[in-house]
């Protein structure tokens, strides 16, 4: 790759964007809180020029992940379907602009006989490899949606998806557990994270597990600003346990730094090892994809 490169991460709620040299080195950053959620219908392409315009000259590549190639966003980008490689992705992306401008599309998967799907995440596990040095790698992606996604030889070929930050924020303000939880979920609280992880390990199904919040509260066995981290040591103690036997194992997890630490913490009581991975994955990850464009 001898062109210069935008690269843009275009999520539901915000906005970042990294000017990169051809290298794939980091020379400028931006961000703003203009997700596909906040642009006015038609107006992506004014968002994009008052944000990245400057950037992106006539010599330079752009590439957009993310939720800009969903059905709701700038334009749709279908899923590539796994097995798939950085080079499967640059083959697939959907062109706003020939040879400037691209929507990197997602991955899907089948599992079980139905579809799962990413957008996003795999730009960051692309990146994460080539940051890493690796080609065969099992990864977890926390969040709203967190992703498990299997590596080898370069290519993710399957994945899934719990919905597990979703479940925590629905358990924590929407069930019987919000009137036994205080307001703020406070700091972490790690003996109470890591007794729900330990309990949900042994525990049939978060079903049965996510009713000790309230029955430790009722009988006065955990503090009430302790019961927040118990609940989300449950939900991540849940998603390990439906992964399987992770001990022994190397998790591979990009993600904020206090995401991070907590499946780090996780996967230790789970027997695993979790390594954190660097916050430059999506530019790395955008750049790998780039650089397997024809010239």
């Amino acid at each position: 790759m001898t062109r210069p490169i935008v690269a843009i991460d275009w999520g539901t709620s915000s906005l970042r964007g990294a000017r990169l040299d051809p290298q794939g080195a980091v020379l400028d950053e931006r961000a703003s809180l203009q997700g596909i959620l906040n642009v006015p219908p038609g107006g992506f392409d004014a968002v994009f020029q008052a944000q990245f315009g400057d950037w992106a000259g006539a010599d330079t590549l752009c590439l957009i992940s993310g939720m800009a190639g969903s059905r709701q966003g700038w334009r749709e980008a279908p899923y590539c379907q796994c097995p798939a490689g950085a080079s499967d992705i640059a083959a697939a992306l959907a062109w706003i602009t020939p040879g400037r401008i691209a929507i990197v599309p997602g991955l899907s998967c089948e599992r079980d006989g139905a579809p799962d799907v990413m957008r996003g995440e795999e730009t960051q596990i692309f990146g994460a490899l080539d940051m890493l040095g690796l080609t065969d790698a099992l990864f977890v992606l926390p969040g709203t949606h967190s992703k498990w996604a299997h590596v080898q030889a370069g290519r993710v070929e399957r994945f899934s998806t719990a919905m597990t930050g979703e479940t925590y924020a629905l358990l924590r303000h929407h069930s019987i557990l919000a009137r036994t939880l205080p307001s703020e979920d406070g700091p972490l609280h790690g003996a109470a994270f890591d007794a729900g992880v330990e309990r949900a390990l042994r525990s049939a199904s978060l079903l049965q597990s996510a009713f000790t919040v309230r029955t430790l509260a009722l009988f006065e066995r955990s503090a009430p600003d302790e019961l927040a981290s118990y609940l989300s040591g449950l939900v991540i103690g849940e998603e390990l346990r439906a992964q399987g036997a992770l001990a022994g194992q190397r998790v591979h997890v990009i993600g904020n730094d206090a995401l991070t630490q907590r499946y780090q913490r996780a996967l230790a009581r789970a027997g695993a090892e979790g390594v954190a991975v660097g916050a430059q994955a999506t530019w790395r990850g955008l750049w790998n994809i780039a650089r397997s464009l024809p010239e």
